[in-house]
Order: structure tokens, then sequence, then C-alpha cells
């Protein structure tokens, strides 16, 4: 089993990445989002490539997705805290150590996610 030390450091350097990539991507939404208000362009016919409507679509989507992994790691980190970090939340075994490395906020061992 992983160590509460090691669960916590490795999760901790996964939220940094994650809060420095929302930083990121929050950025990026709001430069979609002026260079909407910027032009008088119809986006939806230019036929030199994606929409601003999309490209705001695609990164809201991935500022959306890091804030749901950020909520994952804080979960996780309250796992630590608890002691039940590590372990499976269906079936109660110990999450394998590959596992954690791989996805350091799974909540499930292999077989439990295999399953649905």
């Amino acid at each position: 089993m992983i160590s509460p030390e090691h669960a916590a450091a490795r999760l901790e350097q996964v939220r940094r990445e994650t809060l420095t990539r929302l930083a990121s991507l929050s950025e990026d939404y709001a430069e979609v989002i002026a260079a909407s208000k910027d032009t008088n362009a119809d986006d939806e016919h230019d036929p030199e490539g994606a929409t601003i409507a999309f490209e705001r679509s695609q990164v809201g989507s991935l500022v959306r997705q890091a804030a749901q992994q950020l909520e994952e790691i804080e979960a996780a980190l309250r796992r630590v805290e608890e002691g039940t970090y590590g372990l499976c939340e269906r079936c109660g075994s110990e999450i394998a150590p590959g596992r954690l490395d791989a996805r350091p906020v799974a909540r499930t061992c292999i077989a439990c996610a295999s399953a649905g």
C-alpha cells in the first residue's frame, strides 16, 4: 500500500499541475470570449476553419474537465486524511499501487472499475 505521505505528495503535485492548467485554460477561454466581442465577422460561415463558438465550447469543456479533476484531487486528499486512500470504495480491497500511480484519484480497484 502507498504511504499516506507519498500519496499526499503525489496528489499535491497533481493538484499544482491541474491548477496551472486550469489557469491557462481560463485565460484561453477569456481570450476567446474577448475575440468574439471584438469582431463583427460571421464566424459561423467563415471558410477558414473552426468557428469562435466551437473554440469557446471546446475550451469551456476543457475548463470544466480541469475543475472536475481538481474536485477529484480534493476528495482524494480527504481520503488520505481519513486513512481510506488506496482502498476501493466498492469492495474495500487495496487499489494496486500501479493504478494509483497512473490515476492518483482512483476510487476503485481495477476489477470494480472494469465491472462498471
